[in-house]
């Protein structure tokens, strides 16, 4: 490595690393974790501070329960197990729980469609049962009285994103990884000798292999090598509430948010609609509450709408009508980085070879990182993969074979 002169707090000189991970989030840590503790050199560039991004401004559930039976639902499950290795492996403690996850139903058409859902996970193997008008009165007394049931994942669990996040950057320096904090990439070029030349705003670098790990950023590093990466930034909106009272002890979700989430029609009003306004409520271990969601499409906005949080107020309340008094702390906005089919891209580009995509994962960053990092590690060491790749591959795009 080159040792280099400093000239107005930018140093002079062009150090090299074997491989770049650009993006200090829950991905990028979950990629250093792995590969660092696998034996491979790992320098991890973020342009703020670490999870200051998405990562952030998001819910902590590590969750099968929303994803589509097959690919989708088996991918959560080999993440799952992951992460609850990394509750004994990870020094840091990160607030890991195992309570499962529930849907609730507010229709009879409803639960024939859970029913269905539950089949089809139960034939895929995973762990799902129905629930009855019993079960949520024994689940909390808080529930609706007309709610007509739901379903129940019981492998579901949740964590803290923040400290999952610093915890894995944490045991990855301990494996040899070099985390460099406010290092905005400005260019990136592949040279002639197949490296890349990576100018910062703090030095030039060059790397045998770069990871694209930015989230809803990641298109922007994409174009800096002529590359077309299909994410758009895909905002939502959180509450957090004061706990005053025990509601519940494990996730919640309205079934209407799997319709919201993969696009369908539901039977609610324009406005709910309009900004895909669905049921997410999540206690926390500090025993508060987490209420969503919302989903819209307005670029890289974050402001606050506050017509959208009584909206979220007001759902929360058609399934919880005795939470109406309790105290909001605060609210917030994240933006969750989309992808047309719902899945993430991670793969080595094709056209682009020692660079790797690792983002697109809409709201299921923190569900999926663990398994995202270990699938790049194992292709950056040509080992065979936890999962199948061709699902998460970007040429899914461009030969029209969207994963649906």
């Amino acid at each position: 490595m080159l040792s280099a002169s400093k000239k107005g707090g930018r140093t002079l000189g062009t150090s090299h690393h074997d491989i770049v991970i650009i993006g200090g989030g829950i991905i990028g840590a979950a990629i250093a974790y792995y590969c660092a503790k696998a034996g491979l050199e790992i320098t991890v560039l973020e342009k703020n501070e670490l999870a200051s991004g998405t990562s952030s401004r998001c819910d902590g559930n590590i969750l099968a329960i929303d994803k589509d039976p097959g690919f989708d639902s088996q991918m959560s499950l080999v993440s799952q197990q992951l992460v609850h290795e990394l509750d004994n492996d990870l020094e840091i403690k990160f607030e890991y729980r195992n309570p499962g996850s529930i849907l609730v139903c507010e229709s009879e058409e409803e639960m024939e469609a859970a029913q269905q859902w539950v089949t089809r996970q139960k034939q895929a193997g995973l762990d799902f049962k129905m629930l009855d008008r019993a079960d949520l009165r024994n689940e909390s007394k808080f529930f609706a009285d007309d709610l007509y049931g739901g379903l129940e994942c019981k492998t579901d669990s949740t964590v803290n994103p923040y400290m999952l996040t610093f915890s894995m950057f944490h045991s990855a320096e301990k494996f040899g990884a070099k985390i460099r904090k406010h290092t905005e990439v400005r260019t990136i070029k592949k040279q002639k000798d197949g490296t890349f030349l990576i100018d910062t705003n703090v030095e030039m670098m060059t790397a045998n292999k770069v990871i694209n790990a930015c989230g809803i950023w990641a298109p922007s590093i994409g174009q800096m090598l002529d590359i077309d990466i299909p994410i758009q930034p895909r905002k939502g909106h959180l509450i957090v509430a004061s706990r005053q009272e025990p509601v519940g002890l494990r996730k919640v979700m309205e079934f209407g948010y799997l319709i919201s989430k993969f696009g369908g029609q539901r039977i609610v009003d324009a406005d709910i609609e309009k900004y895909g306004v669905a049921l997410v409520f999540e206690p926390t271990e500090a025993q508060n509450f987490l209420i969503g969601s919302s989903r819209q499409f307005v670029g890289f906005d974050t402001k606050v709408n506050h017509d959208v949080v009584k909206m979220i107020a007001r759902r929360a309340m058609r399934f919880y009508p005795k939470i109406a008094d309790m105290s909001i702390i605060r609210t917030y906005c994240g933006l969750r980085p989309w992808t047309e089919d719902h899945l993430p891209i991670i793969c080595e580009v094709e056209q682009v070879p020692g660079f790797y995509i690792a983002a697109g994962h809409e709201g299921d960053g923190i569900s999926l990182a663990a398994v995202t990092g270990k699938l790049v590690q194992e292709l950056l060491q040509h080992k065979n993969t936890c999962i199948p790749t061709e699902p998460v591959n970007m040429n899914r795009f461009q030969k029209g074979v969207l994963h649906t």
